[in-house]
């Protein structure tokens, strides 16, 4: 069975490329500069899947995603919760007692703030995890740590320092799985699903109340929804939301019904099986 190609942001060993041979372990990982890149490669065909972070139980919503995914064409076919592991990494013959400095993206060194305040580490911020360990690994200096994966201590040939260095348990990053595909998965009903789509209202009083009315009314659980603008404009809002539910179900397929009375434009993303992990 050919290995199917899993498009994912960032350098070999960034966390997105952990997670993707986790939730593909046959796969093979095709990386990529920015999530552009990402999406394009799975529209152009040179890669299968386009695996994208969505959203981080600590930082939130990973910006510019809500911004590229009304402009692929690409569907939804699946969720990907990971846990993120943060470890501090160094050269061969470092240790905990000689690093000084420890360099990553803004969010890890934010999320390891305990453990560098306590060990007398300065953060120093750099674009990325994985291209942060690269850096040290070419530095050849005992004296400077990198937080990244233990996929990139593997990759570039470093020592893991300390690992689960992060400051919450809870750690965890969303991932979509998204295809080249024409519509969303049919209607089973032995599967719990969810159904991510963007809507946009019509200029008239309370539309955003009415349209989401039919939500409340027909006993659909509404996930999550976030606002964002078009085009700079403040007057233009486009939403996103994801709800518990497939649209070939009698009661979502009455609430989009009523969303799109009230609406200029509703388009699915996607309606795909709940992950397991949303059952912990």
């Amino acid at each position: 069975m050919k290995e199917k190609k899993v498009a994912y942001q960032g350098k070999p060993g960034a966390y997105s490329h952990m997670a993707c041979i986790k939730a593909f372990p046959k796969c093979s990982p095709v990386s990529c500069d920015t999530f552009e890149e990402v999406f394009e490669s799975t529209s152009q065909k040179k890669s299968d899947i386009s695996f994208i972070p969505i959203e981080n139980s600590q930082a939130g919503r990973v910006a510019d995603i809500h911004n590229l995914l009304p402009k692929s064409r690409l569907m939804i076919s699946g969720e990907y919760f990971h846990r993120i592991n943060h470890s501090l990494l160094a050269i061969k013959g470092s240790s905990l007692e000689v690093i000084k400095t420890a360099e990553s993206h803004l969010q890890a060194l934010a999320q390891c703030r305990n453990f560098l305040n306590v060990n007398k580490i300065k953060p120093i911020v750099s674009a990325d995890t994985a291209g942060s360990a690269l850096e040290i690994s070419k530095a050849n200096d005992i004296t400077r740590g990198a937080i990244a994966s233990e996929l990139a201590a593997d990759i570039y040939n470093l020592d893991i320092i300390k690992s689960n260095i992060e400051d919450a348990t809870h750690n965890t990053t969303r991932f979509l799985i998204m295809k080249e595909k024409l519509e969303y998965e049919g209607y089973e009903k032995n599967k719990d699903y969810i159904t991510s789509f963007i809507f946009r209202v019509r200029n008239i009083p309370s539309a955003l109340f009415k349209a989401l009315g039919g939500f409340s009314s027909n006993k659909v659980n509404m996930l999550k929804i976030e606002s964002y603008m078009l085009e700079g404009s403040f007057n233009a809002t486009q939403f996103y939301a994801d709800i518990e539910g497939h649209p070939d179900k009698d009661n979502v397929k009455l609430a989009f019904e009523e969303l799109g009375f009230f609406s200029e434009e509703v388009r699915i993303l996607g309606s795909y099986p709940a992950s397991q992990f949303r059952k912990k």
